[in-house]
Order: C-alpha cells, then structure tokens, then sequence
C-alpha cells in the first residue's frame, strides 16, 4: 500500500515534466494575451479558457516529444539529466504516447471548439518546433533563431481564436514582438549553460564563440531591434502612445544590460539579462492590455 502510494505522485510529476508545464505557462500567457488584445468589444471568457487549454495540450505534447528526441543529449547535461525520459524513468515509447495524445487533444480542441484557423496556427506551432528547430539544435547555432518562430506564434494561435483571421499588421507585431523577445534571453541562458551545451556536443553560439565577443554583440543587436519592434501595437493603432512610452522605457532598461554583458561578459551579468528578459515580458503585456484601444 505505501509503495503505491509513494509511486504514483513521482509518475505523475514525471508527467509533469515531461509536459513542461511551468514553463509552457508563458505559451499560455502570451496565447490569451493575443487573445484579449484581439477581441473587438467584450471578450468571450470561455472561448478564451478553452483556446488556451487546448494550446497548453499542443505546447505540451511538443515538449514530451522533444525530450524524447533529445535524451541522449539531455543525459549529458546536468540540468537535464533528471528528465524522465532521460533520466529512464520512462520509455522513450511512453513518451512518444503521451507526446501523441496531447497534441491530438489539443488540436482537436482547438479544431473543434473554437476555429480551424487557430488549429492550423497551433500544428504550424507544433511542426516548426518538432520538425526544425528539435533537429537543427544538434547541426547549427542559427537553431535559436528558428526555434523563436514557434516560440512567437502563441499570440497569433490567440489572435486567430479572438479575430477570426490573422491577416492584420497588429497581430503580426505580436508575432515579432515574441519572436526577437527570446533572442537576447535565450543567448543568456546558453551563455550560463555553455559549459553543459557543450558537454553535450550542442553548437548553441556560445560554446562556438569561445570568447563570447559575437554572444554579446548580437544579445545587444537584439536588444536594439526590440526598440522598434515592441512599439509597433501602437504604430498599428492596437495600443495607445502610454504602451508605447512604457515600452520603450522597459526597452531601453534590457538594451543597457545586454551593453554591460557585452563588455564584461560574466555568469552575473548573463544572469541580468535573463531576469531583465522575465521582468520584461509580462510588463509589456499589461501596459499592452492597460493601454489598448
């Protein structure tokens, strides 16, 4: 009796992890966030739960795959180690069953209850992050770039959801706002974690940028192209000039800390930028949702 018990709670967390729930938080996030700022008039909040449900099922079903994909690579590093998958807790089968039926739901929810549109976005999702960035991470550095393309599309799975199409330049400039967002955060992770990325054979740019000098300069080119880029809701008349202002504020706060790496390009200062990119996000989403028109 008192081993089931102690079982079934480490199966379940397992699960869990395998699903990346935590951090597919954000991909629910930003997918309600497009959403809302979609909606025209009231926002109809159960068919705002039921596309961020089945977006979080997608989400999910695409990290068990890919930790069924990279386990070898995963057993290597030390903060993955621990994964079920890698860490054989779970069979690689199990994985791919579990990594099956989420997708499967989470489409068929999508599809189903709310458009074929928002479904097609979520699969586009799904493929772009199963099919080409999984693969390229163990080919080429230029795989962050690609891997943001799934990781911007969020907002427009909640865009086409709250919209009904996904034609309009405002909607696009949550897709850009997300896709260059995770650039300079994600050259910060790698950064921290070069040491374990290249124990484990990944070409992420600063285990091939030995000096890290190219690691800084593009976190800081980045950082300068979200400039722009974050005020574009409020070129496309989506927000007000308070976003606009805001953002830019937020901006210029990151651009200065990806320049302090850039010069001294310590685990403190990576670490800066990384907690400046968490901070960031979700301020600019509610000065976007304070501020829309």
């Amino acid at each position: 009796m008192s081993t089931t018990i102690a079982a079934s709670p480490s199966r379940v967390a397992d699960w869990i992890t395998l699903a990346k729930i935590r951090v597919n938080a954000l991909v629910v996030a930003t997918t309600g966030g497009g959403y809302y700022m979609a909606a025209q008039g009231d926002v109809d909040l159960i068919r705002l739960a039921v596309t961020c449900a089945g977006t979080a099922l997608v989400a999910g079903g695409a990290a068990a795959f890919n930790q069924v994909s990279e386990r070898d690579t995963d057993a290597l590093m030390e903060r993955t180690k621990r994964r079920p998958v890698a860490g054989q807790r779970m069979s690689p089968q199990e994985g791919r069953v579990v990594s099956a039926i989420l997708s499967a739901a989470g489409l068929g929810i999508l599809g189903g209850a709310v458009s074929l549109l928002a479904a097609g976005v979520a699969l586009a999702t799904l493929f772009s992050y199963v099919l080409c960035y999984t693969p390229l991470k163990r080919y080429t550095s230029l795989a962050t770039i690609v891997g943001a393309v799934p990781g911007a599309l969020p907002p427009m799975i909640g865009w086409a959801a709250g919209r009904g199409s996904i034609d309009e330049v405002a909607g696009w400039s949550l897709f850009f706002i997300m896709f260059i967002w995770q650039l300079p955060h994600f050259l910060a992770i790698a950064w921290i974690y070069r040491e374990d990325y290249g124990r484990a054979g990944l070409p992420m740019l600063p285990v091939i940028d030995h000096s890290g000098i190219m690691t800084g300069r593009q976190s800081v080119l980045w950082a300068a192209t979200l400039l722009p880029v974050s005020v574009l809701p409020t070129v496309a008349g989506l927000a007000s000039q308070t976003y606009g202002i805001g953002v830019l504020i937020l901006g210029l706060f990151q651009f200065g800390l990806t320049i302090k790496f850039a010069f001294s390009r310590t685990q403190g200062n990576a670490r800066l930028v990384f907690y400046a990119s968490i901070i960031y996000l979700p301020l600019l989403w509610a000065l976007m949702a304070f501020a829309k028109t």
